[in-house]
């Protein structure tokens, strides 16, 4: 079975980069590369919103098939190309469809090496649309730890402050939790009523016919395991924990943020830490709920501790930074703790588990890429006309930038859960479908609200409508030279805002896809 479109949607950012890094040459080789590479970002999401639109909800489960059942000429691997999506990948599709083309948009200053930028942005776009959709468990770490390489070079080479430091950081961190992943991985591999590396069950009419595939939960259900259940499940907690990321395992964030381009901002924030929270939905909840001798029931309480911790811990970091760009990524650490949240919706046993709670989780990742995205755009766009991110030494950017200000106040409602705005659904599903099984973790959590009330308004307030400091950073030459956002810059602007205000106002478009996509999930 290959339907085709989700191979041509993931592989054709690398296919444009590997082109244009041969044959774009000339005096105006730059200016072609720029234009080639924001028309693949704008192809692929064309393509994404396809696959999000063409999923049939009344059929639900997984559609879109691409399937070879020996891609890798060494059968003892076990292992299949396949490439699907349900209700919980298809709206990521879609977010990295955005974000990609967001982030080329946002690239169009770039003067540094651009041929190589370019090249790494895309085969970035690639390795995350690759985890989203693969549904074979090895070809999932492929593209889970490819992603690595284009990240620490964009952060290496093109950052700013301690790039090299920083990219070296995210790395270590990122390929120690891959570590524990491969060790998981190979404790399936090598139990020997586990036969396949299949993620999930596919029925023989997505296949075209062909036989159908029984996936590693069901599996797994019956299965004398080569490790404890409860090592290999929390090998796979700590790859994802390290990656989403949540308390103690995120210091690497604030780093990555602060130094890397504002592009790869988008990206990071954007896409990269959903990665992490499509894993522990699509692996921990999928593969342990009915594992003997440990389930994911027995860990929901842990896992509700650590996500109040990282909510509120999070918060308070982020109100001691004066770097706009370090508070943004200290913020994401609050904020995906209410994905962890979510998640440990599931619950003690099954009969208390809250789907609602683990819809919010997964409308919590969609609400914050958007938001967040466009949060790390804006700073960009301010800091390319003030060259200054430092809190202190700016004030009353509103006169000469309307337009970054108003989105930036976007951004910043969306973030501190605004109605009418995607932030405020995501959160309160969370706190809805959370309090009836963790109530005292959903409390604490929730005063994480208003921290991001406190340091979001505090931020806006001082840098855009704050009278100017005595001694500013910003000369009054240069401040009196200020320009607001031009076409170019709108673009990106308009694609990131617009599921804010969509989502917000008409959350089902992604609440119904997302619920088909938990409950298949769940058992």
């Amino acid at each position: 079975m290959f339907d085709g479109l989700l191979t041509i949607t993931v592989f054709l950012p690398a296919v444009v980069a590997l082109l244009v890094t041969l044959f774009a040459r000339g005096s105006n080789a730059d200016q072609q590369i720029r234009w080639i590479s924001i028309g693949a970002t704008v192809v692929t999401f064309v393509l994404s919103a396809m696959v999000f639109f063409g999923y049939d909800q009344d059929a639900g489960g997984i559609q879109m098939v691409d399937y070879f059942q020996s891609w890798i000429p060494i059968d003892a691997l076990r292992s299949s190309y396949i490439l699907g999506v349900d209700g919980l990948s298809a709206p990521l599709v879609l977010l990295t469809g955005i974000l990609g083309m967001a982030a080329a948009f946002g690239s169009w200053r770039i003067t540094k090496r651009v041929r190589e930028y370019f090249l790494w942005l895309l085969l970035l776009e690639t390795a995350v649309m690759g985890v989203f959709v693969s549904l074979d468990l090895l070809l999932f770490f492929i593209f889970f730890e490819f992603e690595l390489i284009p990240m620490f070079m964009l952060i290496a080479i093109w950052g700013s402050g301690r790039p090299r430091y920083s990219a070296m950081k995210f790395v270590l961190f990122t390929l120690a939790g891959g570590a524990f992943m491969l060790v998981a991985i190979l404790a399936l591999y090598v139990t020997p009523d586990i036969n396949t590396l299949a993620m999930v069950s596919i029925p023989s009419n997505a296949l075209g016919g062909a036989e159908a595939i029984v996936g590693i939960p069901e599996l797994m259900a019956a299965a004398d395991l080569a490790a404890p259940a409860a090592l290999i499940f929390g090998f796979f907690f700590i790859a994802f924990a390290v990656k989403l990321p949540l308390w103690p395992v995120h210091s690497w964030l604030p780093d990555a943020h602060t130094d890397a381009p504002t592009a790869v901002s988008v990206m990071l924030a954007g896409v990269l830490l959903k990665m992490a929270g499509y894993g522990l939905l699509r692996i921990n909840l999928g593969f342990f709920q009915e594992t003997q001798g440990f389930t994911i029931h027995d860990f929901a309480g842990a896992m509700s501790v650590l996500a109040a911790i990282s909510v509120i811990y999070g918060g308070i970091i982020t109100i001691r930074q004066t770097d706009m760009k370090r508070l943004i990524a200290y913020s994401s650490v609050s904020h995906m703790g209410f994905v962890m949240l979510g998640v440990a919706a599931v619950g003690s046993s099954q009969a208390d588990t809250s789907a609602g709670g683990l819809n919010g989780a997964a409308l919590q990742m969609f609400t914050h890429g958007t938001i967040t995205g466009l949060a790390f755009l804006m700073v960009g766009l301010s800091y390319d006309r003030t060259h200054t991110r430092h809190i202190p030494h700016l004030g009353g950017l509103w006169k000469k930038m309307p337009l970054i200000a108003i989105f930036f106040l976007v951004a910043g409602f969306g973030s501190l859960g605004l109605p009418a705005l995607s932030g405020f659904v995501a959160e309160i599903m969370v706190f809805l479908g959370t309090f009836s099984v963790w109530p005292w973790a959903t409390g604490v959590a929730a005063f994480g609200v208003v921290l991001a009330a406190g340091y979001t308004l505090w931020m806006v307030q001082r840098v855009f409508f704050g009278e100017r400091p005595a001694n500013p950073g910003l000369s009054d030459e240069v401040y009196e030279e200020l320009t607001d956002a031009n076409w170019v810059d709108m673009i990106p602007v308009i694609a990131l805002s617009a599921p804010i205000f969509i989502v917000g106002i008409w959350p089902s478009v992604v609440t119904d896809m997302f619920d088909l996509g938990i409950q298949a999930v769940l058992k």
